[in-house]
C-alpha cells in the first residue's frame, strides 16, 4: 500500500504523479505498516464478476506523523462499524481472475483488505 508523500507534507493513496500543491512526490509512505480507522462502510450486493458476494468495502483514514491519509477497500468481514480500529492485510487475489472480460495475465490480482484490529 504504496502512499506518495509531497514537499508540503501532503500524502495521497493513491500516489500521484502531482500532489495536491502541484509538486512532484518526494517519498513513499508504506501504508501496510500502519492501522487505520473506519470512516465509512457500504456493501455492495451486486459486485463485478468475479468478486465476492456480499462485498463490504470501507473508507479508513490513517493517521501518518499527524497527516491524514484516507483509501478505499474491502473488508476482510462484514462485521465492521464506523469508528473501528483496522490494519491492511495482503490479499494474493482480489478477486477471481477468470471471470473478467480482460486476459487474467494482463492485471495485477493482489492487493489489500482491511481488517479488524
Amino acid at each position: 500500500m504504496e502512499a506518495y508523500q509531497y514537499p508540503d507534507g501532503s500524502i495521497t493513496y493513491p500516489g500521484h504523479p502531482i500532489g495536491p500543491g502541484g509538486e512532484e512526490p518526494v517519498d513513499t509512505v508504506d501504508l501496510s505498516e500502519y492501522t487505520a480507522e473506519v470512516v465509512t462502510w457500504t456493501t455492495s450486493m451486486a459486485a463485478p464478476p468475479g468478486v465476492r458476494e456480499p462485498n463490504t468495502l470501507a473508507i479508513v483514514e490513517f493517521d501518518v506523523d499527524g497527516e491524514p491519509v484516507r483509501a478505499l477497500g474491502g473488508v476482510t468481514t462484514d462485521d465492521i462499524d464506523i469508528g473501528d480500529e483496522v490494519r491492511p492485510v495482503y490479499v494474493e487475489e482480489l478477486r477471481e481472475p477468470g471471470a473478467g472480460i480482460r486476459e487474467p495475465e494482463s492485471q495485477d490480482w493482489d492487493g489489500y483488505r482491511f481488517e479488524p484490529v
